[in-house]
């Protein structure tokens, strides 16, 4: 008997701290349509992705628990979230239909009260983020099984305006989902290419014999699985609750740690946090050491190289554009001189973006 008295208060003193989170969720918003109402008169962005992460990571440090700390961020994504629509909701871009992985990429990244907004192509995505049509897209960058998505890095030479503002990184499992719940009579299996690719061993040693049909999206795969008894398609578990569809089989992607990287573009320019990356397209003429000496503009300069990739230009025959990560923010006197120096030794320089590196 003690114990259920203790038990009613204690659910009586949680009840009492639920409300009182609710007044301080409600003062915030307050202050929130404020700030909104002086970014509206200084023609600020809404939306601040350094802001964001500053927020997180001083909260993090600050916490002393129980509370999870790797569920701060997720809690407070929301309420951010929550606070940003009440100043006014953003739009955000992507790669359609409904439960595709970038839509749960934009998701993860700006929570669930932005307005998101399926586009069939990639290429899609740049041109409304680019006319202003919406405030943010989302792109799927590369996979860590398959490597880079050549549109995306192909629309980046295309749209001048677009900028990286942000990147989420998105743990992958992939599953196969039938109506029925199981696999007996599966004779053809719908998905994206991507997903097929990090899915072939297991397709090919398990289901040898069911037809594999490229699909525009993975979304676009349990959608014409659901109107199929005798299909199945390789999808997520948003994608099943979404089409009515059941696991029949999970994870079955080739390397379980299987992660894509997604891309969040805009027009703005994100702020230094500290812990930032800058991307930057380059084309080199053709040369020795040509390559050796565009490197040492950051080699020298103490700066590290996350990532290079090389892509046809499409001008002219075995002609090359450079994509290259590395780590700071363009407003840093190091990261100017590096930029500085490949403009001197460079016969093209485009830079996409400082931004936010991605925290998990």
């Amino acid at each position: 008997m003690l114990q259920v008295n203790e038990l009613e208060e204690l659910r009586r003193q949680i009840d009492s701290i639920d409300e009182a989170i609710l007044d301080l969720l409600n003062r915030r918003a307050s202050l929130a349509l404020r700030i909104g109402e002086i970014k509206r008169s200084s023609g600020s962005p809404v939306f601040v992705p350094g802001r964001e992460k500053r927020i997180f990571d001083r909260l993090e440090s600050i916490s002393k628990g129980p509370f999870p700390k790797e569920a701060i961020k997720y809690v407070f994504r929301e309420i951010i979230s929550a606070c940003v629509a009440v100043q006014r909701q953003i739009t955000v871009a992507y790669l359609g239909p409904e439960a595709t992985f970038t839509h749960q990429a934009g998701v993860e990244y700006f929570g669930l009260s932005a307005r998101f907004i399926p586009v069939k192509f990639v290429e899609g995505i740049f041109e409304v983020v680019d006319r202003g049509h919406v405030d943010y897209g989302v792109v799927p960058f590369e996979n860590s099984t398959e490597g880079v998505v050549n549109r995306t890095l192909d629309a980046f030479m295309e749209f001048d305006q677009v900028r990286i503002v942000g990147e989420v990184y998105l743990r992958v499992s992939h599953h196969l989902l039938t109506k029925s719940g199981d696999t007996l009579g599966v004779e053809k299996i719908y998905s994206h290419p991507h997903a097929i690719a990090q899915c072939r061993k297991w397709l090919a040693s398990v289901m040898p014999e069911a037809k594999v049909v490229y699909v525009s999206s993975t979304a676009e795969a349990a959608k014409m699985a659901a109107e199929d008894d005798k299909a199945a398609a390789i999808a997520s578990d948003m994608a099943a609750t979404l089409y009515g569809l059941k696991v029949a089989v999970r994870n079955i992607e080739d390397q379980r740690d299987n992660y894509t990287r997604f891309l969040i573009v805009g027009k703005s320019e994100s702020e230094p946090t500290g812990d930032d990356k800058t991307s930057i397209l380059f084309s080199i003429s053709d040369e020795v050491g040509a390559l050796k000496n565009i490197l040492s503009c950051f080699s020298d300069r103490g700066i590290n190289l996350t990532k290079i990739e090389s892509r046809p230009s499409k001008k002219k025959p075995w002609d090359y554009i450079f994509y290259i990560d590395f780590n700071g923010h363009l407003s840093e006197d190091r990261v100017k001189e590096a930029v500085d120096c490949l403009r001197k030794r460079c016969v093209f320089v485009k830079i996409l973006g400082s931004y936010p590196a991605f925290k998990s």
